[in-house]
Parts: structure tokens; sequence; C-alpha cells
């Protein structure tokens, strides 16, 4: 077979073009991943370790094209991730809610009730939190809907 330069280049321009193909049908039929996180203790290294986990799963599927939904589920002692007036992660949920629109934070109502009996007043939660009826019964549903579970 006889080829010319600009007709090599062709084959290697149409040849590089059909690798590249599945790079991109692969994106756009990447499975989605799901993910729920645990935090049930009043220290901020726990606290902290589970958000460098949303960190580096939402980087390493991003950069891979699959789509992720994360939510972090906190209770008992944990619940103080969430709350306004002791949350020592307080601006890095602000950070990371405002930039990961996948990242769902979930804050235990049953565990709030029972601070605020115990504290004899309310108890805020801060703005990028939801109030779930009840931080087990969420973990439940979650596992039970597909979504893996971790706990730092």
């Amino acid at each position: 077979m006889n080829v010319t330069r600009s007709g090599f280049a062709r084959l290697f321009a149409a040849g590089a073009a059909l690798v590249g193909a599945p790079v991109s049908v692969q994106a756009a039929d990447a499975k989605s991943h799901r993910l729920a996180i645990h935090v049930d203790q009043n220290d901020p290294a726990i606290m902290n370790q589970a958000l460098n986990n949303v960190t580096n799963v939402i980087q390493h599927y991003t950069e891979s094209g699959a789509p992720i939904q994360i939510e972090v589920v906190a209770y008992g002692p944990g619940l103080n991730m969430l709350r306004d007036d002791t949350s020592p992660v307080k601006a890095r949920l602000a950070s990371m809610k405002a930039s990961m629109p996948q990242l769902i934070f979930s804050a235990c109502n049953v565990t709030k009730t029972a601070m605020e009996k115990a504290e004899g007043h309310p108890i805020t939660i801060v703005p990028q939190a939801r109030i779930v009826p009840s931080g087990v019964v969420r973990l439940t549903e979650l596992q039970e809907s597909g979504y893996a579970y971790v706990k730092p």
C-alpha cells in the first residue's frame, strides 16, 4: 500500500478520532453513583474526615465523567457538625455546599429535639442543611434505595 504523507496524516487523524470516540460515549453512559456518609461523633477530626471523603469522591467521579450524589447524615453527638452555634466546620460546610450541588447535609430532628430539651433553648441548624425526621431512618432509606454507605 502506497500512502503519501498527506494520506498518512488523514489516516492518522481519522484513527485518532475513532480512538477518542469511545471516551466521550463512555462519559455519556457513565454509571450514576450515590453515597451516604454517616457522622455521629462530636469530633472535628471525624467531621473533617467526612468532608474530605466528600471532596475526594466528588472530584474522582467528576473527573471520570460519572454523576455522583452524596448525602451526609448527622445525628447524636455528630449533630454538632450541623449546628449553627457549635459547628467547628461551619465555614467549610458553606463553601462545599456552594460549589457542590450534588451534596446534601441532613440533620436528625430526633437528636435536635433532645438537645433542645436538654439545653433549654431552640437549636438552629446551618442553612446548608435540611432537617430529616430521624438520622438513622434516613440512612436506612438511603441504603435501601441503593446508596453506598461510609462511616469515617
